[in-house]
């Protein structure tokens, strides 16, 4: 058997494999998330390996799996954090989460000696706050007395394989969400880190996704209930992962989109893909020399589960199947848009100081009329991504759903309207992270190759766009950009550019 573990924003989705990735079961174990004003988006890493205790030992009660059952353990996670670490690989403070945005003053720095352009075709991605080493830079300016016990730095994944194994490394995938990774060399960029004044020391080693980092130190399987033999395959990132779980291994796999917390468009590819604007980027994959061009959108079904919370009776409940299905029911918006930009924006407008808004509310707008415009609000975000990639040379003309928002019959519907293209949903959304990491892990122990994973996971149901709804929406996504463009100057000018106060994330 193999166990893989989902660190996302909200929770640790774990599930138990067969040794060819078929799932068996999964679990999933919440933690807290705190969200407040000034781009502040943070987590205890203890919370992330507590709840990889706890899932552990779950799925092996609930499926009555002995622990000599278990040969290896995998981990997808959270990209683009920074998780700051002591010389005994104590984290120093809370780590700092993919959705922090207040270290804009360390990327204007690195803009300055490296160039945007330049920046973006060394790294495949733009200089951005919400990447890794402008937040490692942010508590080296604004916090000098952690600084000052800081001795190594990682990402969520990194953290829980060093809890493993007492090993400290990172693979392909989560270096190249970092902004301080060569696409070209695979390696750390000596550029960037001197750019940033920062010591390479500080990063980790980097593996493939596929190595295996070490097998489980006594410590740790003791916490686990599982025993000191099982071999830790070193993972990845949570959208290469998606991707594999998804069954995109290759380019002729086609694309997907994840609707998790933040939400993505992704596919595979032998090389990365550079767009003239920088509205995309690439990720490496964990699929050896093989890549992943993406555009991500930070509140993607972060942006519905907010306005399910705001309408719902019971917050801690929010009611996001009745509503969207409510508004799936012949709502036309009348004119309503909504700006989905939460958390600030990435792919494609790559502006933290954005924020959302309801566009054209009129008095006889009902609740209906406000969650329909925010499932297109995320839906016009990414069309506008779709035509990124299509200008940029990709063909995209189906795309398969995972993610939580895949099992909403009305999301996908309008998703399809939206984008012109059929849009599928496939028998695993919610673990598609961790049945990606299942078979990453399988590879990496020799049981498996990646093709295996375009059986593991069916396509269920296809939503087919209506084209007569496509043209209007086609003429309402120019009103959807236009209504960005006319507020980006008033967002720049707010006093308080980061993100709203929350008081929990979701993903």
């Amino acid at each position: 058997m193999i166990i893989a573990h989902d660190l996302g924003t909200t929770g640790d989705k774990a599930s138990l494999h067969h040794d060819d990735g078929r799932l068996v079961a999964s679990v999933t174990v919440g933690y807290p998330a705190h969200f407040a004003a000034g781009g502040i988006a943070e987590q205890n890493p203890q919370d992330w390996w507590d709840a990889t205790v706890a899932a552990t030992r779950e799925l092996l009660d609930r499926t009555g799996t002995a622990p000599a059952e278990v040969a290896g353990l995998v981990v997808s996670g959270q990209m683009m954090g920074a998780v700051l670490l002591d010389a005994d690989g104590r984290p120093v403070r809370p780590a700092i989460i993919w959705a922090d945005t207040r270290a804009g003053a360390q990327q204007r720095e690195l803009e300055a000696a490296l160039g945007a352009e330049h920046a973006y075709r060394l790294l495949g991605h733009r200089l951005n706050p919400t990447y890794s080493v402008s937040k490692i830079m942010w508590v080296r300016d604004n916090e000098p007395d952690v600084w000052s016990q800081v001795r190594r730095t990682c990402v969520a994944k990194d953290f829980i394989v060093l809890r493993l194994t007492g090993r400290l490394a990172t693979d392909r995938s989560d270096a190249s969400g970092t902004n301080a990774y060569d696409q070209q060399s695979g390696t750390w960029s000596d550029e960037v880190l001197t750019a940033a004044r920062l010591d390479p020391a500080l990063f980790p080693e980097i593996l493939e996704s596929t190595d295996v980092a070490g097998t489980l130190t006594a410590e740790a399987a003791a916490e686990l209930g599982l025993h000191t033999g099982v071999q830790v395959v070193m993972g990845g990132g949570d959208g290469p992962m998606a991707a594999v779980g998804s069954g995109i291994v290759a380019p002729e796999d086609g694309a997907y989109v994840c609707l998790g917390t933040s939400s993505w468009i992704s596919f595979a590819a032998d090389a990365p893909l550079l767009d003239p604007a920088m509205r995309t980027f690439t990720f490496d994959n964990v699929v050896p020399k093989s890549f992943v061009p993406t555009a991500t959108m930070q509140a993607g079904g972060a942006s519905v589960q907010w306005i399910a919370e705001a309408l719902s009776p019971d917050p801690a409940h929010p009611e996001t199947g009745r509503l969207t299905a409510e508004a799936a029911e012949g709502i036309d918006t009348d004119d309503l848009y909504f700006l989905p930009y939460l958390l600030g924006e990435r792919s494609p407008i790559w502006d933290p100081h954005a924020r959302g808004a309801f566009i054209g509310l009129g008095r006889h707008h009902t609740r209906a009329h406000l969650v329909r415009s925010v499932l297109e609000g995320t839906a016009f975000n990414l069309l506008t991504c779709i035509q990124a990639f299509r200008s940029s040379g990709a063909a995209i003309d189906r795309i398969d759903a995972v993610g939580g928002g895949a099992q909403s019959d009305a999301y996908l519907s309008v998703l399809a309207d939206v984008w012109g293209v059929p849009v599928r949903r496939r028998t695993i959304v919610e673990e598609a992270n961790s049945l990606g990491a299942a078979v990453t892990a399988a590879v990496g122990l020799g049981l498996a190759e990646f093709s295996a994973a375009r059986a593991l996971s069916e396509v269920t149901a296809e939503f087919t766009p209506d084209a007569g709804r496509h043209t209007v929406y086609a003429e309402r996504h120019a009103r959807f950009a236009d209504a960005y463009t006319a507020l980006a100057p008033w967002f720049a000018a707010a006093p308080d550019a980061g993100a709203p106060a929350q008081k929990k994330g979701s993903r």
